[in-house]
């Protein structure tokens, strides 16, 4: 999450001019889209084709080695057949600028990137069939196969033992729980860092390690229509989350945000598990955490997004989307409980792998 003042501020007319300057491309059309920390634009040039300049905020520009293992991953997933961005370098050959530019409160340095278009529409905006989360299900799991195959010098750098939305660092959540001051949902939430404590943390070390995306979520995959009336997974956009962690996080956040857009949530966890599966099936440490490590990516975006209200009051309608549905969901299934839930979740996705 962003400081205060880390997120750009950057002008049309400022990205126009950086736009010829760095890429020799000259826009067309210039056009904000939503972003969390950062700043983005979609760009049309006179020359064709369809872009998306990123402007990073000026706290995670200051890992300018992680970044580059970020687009890395993304080229790396392009080359291996799943749909990723890829950045167009600068016309000195470089696949990201240092820019430093006033956005309003004094000088500060913006890592830029000009990345590649993906067509579709986010998955949010489309109804989600079992067919279609047994395809988010399928893809993660295959996106983060690939990825464990990436090499890098700088590959160490996705430890980040302090992120705060790395389901390894759950806990960290205790300093923000405050927010919560007088909300019912903090007992919840307690109960469930407990829960994590006692369930998740023992059974680590049967978990397998991979690079995690970290945040495969409804505003990130991009579906086209398919041949069969159904939909296709045209884009996975946003690495700026990857890092060191276990197959089974993954599956939990894949699973927690589509969710988010379903309007049987329960129902989702079927699908979604037998689409993982079909790639990678679990293992029985994995299986045992899944229910409680959805609880917790819950906890986290809940927690987070309130926290950020308070650090960006103006931009709280797109922080608090994920929250806004969250907060029942995330009611229901922990009232639930364990049991329950599984169940649900395991027999539906054995059903509909043998429907296969």
């Amino acid at each position: 999450m962003a400081a205060k003042h880390a997120k750009p501020n950057f002008s049309q007319s400022q990205v126009s001019e950086m736009v010829k300057r760095l890429f020799k491309l000259t826009p067309s059309e210039i056009r904000s889209l939503p972003s969390y920390d950062d700043q983005n634009f979609y760009m049309a040039p006179v020359e064709g084709g369809e872009y998306v300049l990123k402007i990073m905020n000026s706290e995670d520009s200051k890992n300018p080695n992680l970044v580059e293992v970020q687009t890395y991953a993304m080229s790396f997933l392009h080359q291996n057949g799943l749909p990723a961005q890829t950045a167009l370098p600068t016309a000195s050959g470089q696949l990201m600028s240092l820019e430093e530019i006033d956005c309003g409160y004094g000088c500060q340095k913006y890592l830029v990137r000009l990345l590649t278009y993906l067509p579709g529409t986010t998955i949010s905006k489309v109804p989600l069939t079992p067919q279609l989360l047994y395809e988010t299900g399928k893809t993660a799991a295959r996106m983060d196969k690939i990825l464990q195959e990436m090499e890098h010098p700088h590959l160490n750098l996705l430890q980040r033992e302090k992120f705060i939305w790395s389901l390894s660092n759950l806990t960290l959540l205790e300093a923000y729980i405050y927010v919560l001051d007088g909300d019912p949902l903090q007992e919840i939430v307690k109960s469930v860092i407990h829960q994590y404590k006692t369930s998740v943390v023992p059974k680590r070390p049967d978990f397998r390690k991979c690079i995690n995306h970290g945040d495969f979520n409804d505003l990130n995959v991009l579906v086209q229509p398919d041949e069969s009336d159904g939909y296709r997974i045209s884009g996975i956009l946003d690495f700026g989350d990857m890092n060191s962690g276990y197959y089974i996080h993954e599956l939990a956040i894949n699973i927690m945000y589509m969710m988010t857009e379903h309007p049987n949530p329960i129902e989702v966890g079927g699908p979604v598990l037998a689409g993982w599966e079909s790639i990678l099936p679990l293992k029985e440490a994995e299986k045992e955490c899944l229910y409680v490590l959805v609880l917790s990516r819950f906890c986290q975006s809940l927690v987070l997004a309130r926290y950020s209200v308070t650090l960006h009051p103006e931009n709280a309608e797109y922080l608090m989307i994920s929250s806004k549905r969250g907060i029942s969901i995330f009611h229901q299934l922990f009232e639930l409980g364990r049991e329950q839930v599984e169940k649900v979740w395991f027999q539906s996705a054995a059903q509909f792998s043998d429907r296969k």
